[in-house]
């Protein structure tokens, strides 16, 4: 043949579009919604019966995203945003302590200098997550090798932590932020081009775990509960396979979760406990991973102990 063979015949979109749009047409498409073409009509993608368009698309945006940057396997960490770095904890309590000072009757700010004060004990979680950060991002995984990838759900304190760890080593990391009503700029240690925004805590949740080869998930509130439960329970139902998880901060993680009383009450089983791991520092979490699958753990050993 003395013609190259076309990879396709269709025109792509942005050609028809770029072709057949011009000023009169885009003049009444203003002006008339019903000759918008539908995905360009803003309006219409946003109707209530859209949603299930929505969701789809908000599936596979970022998983055509990590699959043209070659994500195959990560790391979650999930954790409290209010536990910062040292410092930015003791300017924030040297600027209430201040303030109290001025209004001294002033009784809402006693109960936030307590808390604060508590947060500012649990700061050097995130020297942990950062350094957690920098370990995971240097490593790879497993027989097949995998390199991992760091991903939080790239706001401030704890997901900033782990992000800047993987930053610090010049290596990529993924954040998914949600829109929230107090919603901040996602953390600026997070890699531009894995930076994702979601809408659907649903879609959010999946794509955390669609990747995932561990999770460790440090103190946190009512966010990082809902993601651990979540994990959790798909683990022991069997919905998921089996990843290692550790929970850091066991003096944090008992006093708030009773999980002996759940095995002795039957709500769990005994072998429940045996889903996730306690760890102190990042090395220890790191190495709770590696033994997971040097040991070859896997969906079956669990199912006969169960």
């Amino acid at each position: 043949m003395s013609k190259r063979l076309r990879a396709r015949t269709l025109y792509s979109v942005k050609h028809d579009i770029k072709q057949g749009i011009n000023l009169k047409k885009s003049a009444l498409m203003e002006k008339t919604p019903s000759y918008r073409l539908a995905f360009l009509d803003h309006d219409f993608l946003m109707k209530e019966e859209l949603r299930p368009v929505r969701l789809q698309l908000e599936l596979l945006k970022p998983e055509m995203i990590q699959q043209e940057q070659q994500i195959k396997a990560t790391i979650v960490v999930f954790g409290s945003a209010r536990i910062q770095e040292r410092p930015v904890m003791e300017r924030k309590i040297a600027a209430l302590e201040e303030a109290i000072r001025l209004e001294p009757h002033n009784h809402t700010l006693g109960p936030q200098l307590k808390s604060l004060k508590s947060l500012l004990a649990k700061a050097h979680y995130y020297d942990e997550a950062r350094h957690l950060g920098r370990l995971f991002s240097e490593a790879t995984i497993g027989e097949v090798n995998l390199h991992l990838v760091i991903v939080t759900g790239g706001g401030p304190g704890i997901m900033e932590a782990a992000n800047r760890g993987a930053h610090d080593v010049d290596a990529k990391s993924i954040g998914l932020t949600v829109v929230l009503p107090s919603e901040e700029f996602p953390n600026r240690y997070i890699s531009p081009e894995l930076m994702f925004q979601f809408h659907y805590f649903a879609l959010r949740k999946m794509h955390f775990l669609m990747r995932a080869r561990a999770m460790v998930v440090f103190p946190g509130g009512f966010g990082t509960l809902d993601e651990l439960f979540e994990t959790l329970t798909l683990i022991q139902q069997r919905k998921i396979q089996r990843i290692p998880l550790v929970l850091i901060g066991k003096s944090f993680w008992e006093k708030l979760i009773n999980f002996e009383m759940m095995v002795e009450e039957g709500l769990i089983s005994s072998q429940d406990l045996h889903l996730f791991k306690f760890a102190e520092t990042a090395k220890e979490a790191y190495e709770h991973v590696v033994a997971f699958y040097e040991t070859n753990h896997d969906d079956e050993h669990y199912a006969e102990h169960h």
